[in-house]
């Protein structure tokens, strides 16, 4: 077995720091071959690297096989696609004939259980990233059947499974479909080696280390990977963190959530280590008086609760998903080892974000900025069988920047791009802008999003590269903005001016979501953002009102809801528009309670909102918020078996509860007053029944083929029922939740 090593962040190899593979000699391919015919044509015997996807193949950055495909490309290699394969036997993954190094498999740009299930487990019927979008097109847990797949076709080649849905299923987790904790997904795929988070840096270290014909089971010392091993490496230090109360004496033990340093400072104690050089991992013990002698951080692991133990231990399961969202950061993060069975599943420190340079260079690639030309009418867009959703929305976006500071705990984003900042250079951008007006058929001038992530983060970060490498915060804007957190937007404005600038432009549009405590920093951001890139409406997300639910989804308060919103219609009343706020709510998260969504109903009805489409809480794999739905603990404030420490969270389980809290959000659809007046009822507030402005739902019950407006208007004073009618202003854009302001 290898010995790991964790290279420091200063240490990556650059994506151009390798020799290209011969097979660079062929350049670039219009399109990377999805049959043997392509291949043919453009010279190939084989492939080198095979990757098999969910998604339709669109050769375009927005689109995961697309961007690992020419980026392996760019080093030399030969990529094949099989894309939206029959899964039901092996014959469809032989189509490109034996990959020469490995099959990479991802279940696509989402994970395959959320594109094809709702919130409330129901069967979706359309898939966005699937010619005509029809559902159906892959398997449940797709990265897994897949990966079987590819080791019926050809038993001797390496699998290597990445995606969105690897990296949420890289450890055990909670399953809200089978409702119960399953294994990690590289046992059950039965994969060598899992890549978590955005994959370049590791697959293409590993594209040339196997193609310098080293096993794949050497393949241990990768940032960014995670395999399995019955033996553990030599020469490591092991924190035992099984465990979260142990008898004896306190100094003892290890806190998990901190750092070994701050742990022995915070008990007036030294750490050292018991192990010596090599031989197997030795556990940590505090030594109080002694000398500090730490180990380094690459040669510490931390070893988790098992899986056979957070399986049935909701406390033991919250402890492990605390230490996990502990050990984010490239700079500090540890390796992590979860025994499964009778092998441990190790997991290395997360991958070093690409610099500036890198990330052009990835964006940079040729890409097609169109679906294969085998899906016929999908690339210009007609309304024929073979359009592809997902394309026609983001065909005329341009992401400029990956990762998510924010750390909200019911989103992902952290989890698998990580929360520091990688951004394009205002050049790459403005290259690929003119790149879409000049080669993209139907582009009309509107360039429908400058975004990522969050639409403002772009080139924000630490101001300190040391703080950053040493921080071990989940969030820089909760529960307030760091002081370290360097908040100019001033470079985004230059962007915004110098691309609404270019010829043939006309609009340039923000689609992303904004992120308004940081915007209002900024009120010479907020002013260019509404005076020259909203198109009527603009979304943003506040997701609740009350403090209970916030501080579950580490959210500000909504009073920087208020703050941006007086800066929005002011700037929208200078430049002379009608614009419109669109805010997103979020129904039974987590720490709801069924007051908080009462209250929060009466804010949406003084501020004159009727959302037409709402989101109810979906527990994705790993994320923080999912695991106080499974536990009914948060790991925010520790985790312990006391029953006096800690915190318990309030959970809406039960389909009728979330379906209360869904119903409170759409306060003013008659169908939901009856259950509306019963729970009110209950809660003993049945003076918000009624037909006065102040009272939530009225005490009638509208004919079930009227609506509401004329069931007001034959039940109440004259003139009353037109203060509840739609707003005659632009119509809601399509795929947008929309929420309509009252005139």
């Amino acid at each position: 077995m290898s010995t790991l090593s964790a290279p420091s962040p200063r240490a990556a190899r650059a994506l151009t720091g390798y020799r290209p593979f011969w097979a660079a000699r062929f350049g670039p391919a219009p399109f990377l071959p999805m049959s043997r015919r392509e291949m043919e044509a453009l010279g190939w015997d084989s492939c080198d690297v095979i990757v098999v996807s969910g998604d339709a193949y669109v050769d375009h950055p927005s689109f995961g096989m697309a961007v690992i495909g020419r980026t392996l490309e760019a080093q030399g290699f030969r990529v094949g696609i099989i894309a939206q394969p029959d899964w039901t036997s092996a014959d469809a993954f032989r189509a490109l004939g034996r990959p020469n190094l490995c099959f990479g498999v991802t279940a696509g740009n989402m994970d395959s259980m959320i594109n094809r299930y709702t919130s409330e487990r129901r069967i979706r019927s359309d898939d966005a990233y699937t010619p005509g979008g029809e559902g159906g097109k892959r398997p449940d847990r797709s990265s897994l059947v897949y990966a079987q797949r590819c080791r019926e076709a050809y038993g001797d080649v390496p699998v290597i499974l990445g995606g969105i849905e690897a990296s949420l299923r890289r450890i055990a987790h909670y399953d809200y479909w089978q409702d119960k904790v399953r294994r990690s997904i590289l046992v059950d795929a039965k994969a060598d080696l899992l890549l978590y988070g955005n994959a370049e840096r590791a697959i293409v270290e590993i594209a040339h280390r196997l193609a310098a014909r080293e096993p794949i089971g050497a393949l241990t010392d990768v940032r960014g990977t995670a395999f399995m091993v019955r033996d553990p490496p030599e020469g490591f230090f092991e924190i035992d963190s099984t465990e979260v109360d142990r008898p004896g004496r306190i100094d003892e033990h290890i806190n998990p959530y901190q750092t070994t340093a701050e742990t022995a400072q915070s008990q007036g104690a030294a750490c050292a280590a018991s192990a010596v050089d090599g031989g197997a991992p030795q556990p940590l013990r505090f030594v109080p008086g002694g000398a500090a002698k730490l180990p380094p951080r690459a040669k510490t692991v931390i070893r988790l609760p098992a899986y056979e133990q957070v399986k049935s231990d909701a406390v033991l399961y919250a402890h492990a998903n605390r230490v996990l969202h502990l050990e984010t950061n490239p700079g500090n993060a540890r390796a992590l080892v979860q025994r499964h069975g009778e092998r441990d599943l190790w997991i290395n420190p997360p991958p070093i974000p690409l610099t500036t340079a890198e990330m052009d260079h990835v964006f940079d690639r040729p890409y097609a900025r169109a679906p294969h030309p085998s899906y016929a009418d999908a690339e210009g867009g007609h309304d024929g069988p073979t359009k592809i959703p997902a394309w026609e929305m983001i065909r005329f976006s341009v992401n400029i920047m990956r990762g998510c500071f924010g750390g909200c705990t019911f989103c992902s984003i952290t989890e698998h791009e990580g929360r520091i900042i990688q951004s394009r250079s205002e050049d790459s951008i403005i290259r690929e802008i003119e790149e879409m007006r000049d080669r993209v058929k139907g582009f009309t001038g509107v360039v429908s999003d400058l975004g990522g992530p969050t639409a403002n983060m772009w080139r924000i970060g630490c101001k300190s590269r040391e703080i950053e490498a040493a921080c071990r915060k989940p969030s820089c804007v909760y529960p307030g903005i760091c002081p370290n957190l360097n908040t100019d937007h001033g470079p985004l404005v230059k962007l915004y001016r110098r691309a609404r600038s270019l010829r043939g432009v006309k609009k340039i549009l923000i689609g992303s979501g904004l992120r308004y405590d940081l915007a209002v920093r900024s009120p010479e951001y907020v002013k260019e953002l509404v005076t020259h890139h909203v198109g009527g409406y603009l979304k943003i997300a506040p997701e609740h009102t009350e403090g209970g639910p916030l501080s579950k989804m580490m959210k500000p308060g909504i009073g920087s809801y208020d703050r941006f919103k007086q800066m929005f219609e002011q700037y929208s009343a200078e430049a002379g528009k009608k614009q419109y706020l669109i805010p997103y709510f979020i129904a039974a998260h987590p720490g709801t309670s069924d007051e908080d969504m009462m209250n929060l109903a009466l804010w949406l009805k003084r501020n004159g909102f009727k959302a037409d489409q709402v989101q109810t809480f979906y527990p994705s794999p790993m994320a923080t918020a999912t695991t106080m739905y499974h536990t009914g603990l948060n790991p925010l404030k520790g985790i312990s078996r006391d029953p006096r420490r800690g915190e318990k969270v309030d959970v809406a389980r039960g389909e009728k509860r979330r379906r209360l809290h869904k119903a409170f959000l759409r306060w003013h659809d008659p169908n939901n007053w009856p259950l509306l007046r019963e729970t009110l009822r209950a809660m003993g507030r049945a003076d918000l029944i009624g037909n006065g402005k102040q009272q939530l739902i009225p005490s009638f019950q509208p004919a079930t083929d009227g609506s509401y407006q004329s069931a007001r208007r034959k039940n109440s004073t004259p003139g009353r029922g037109t203060a509840l009618t739609q707003h005659s202003g632009l119509p809601p854009r399509p795929g947008v939740k929309a929420a309509r302001r009252k005139g």
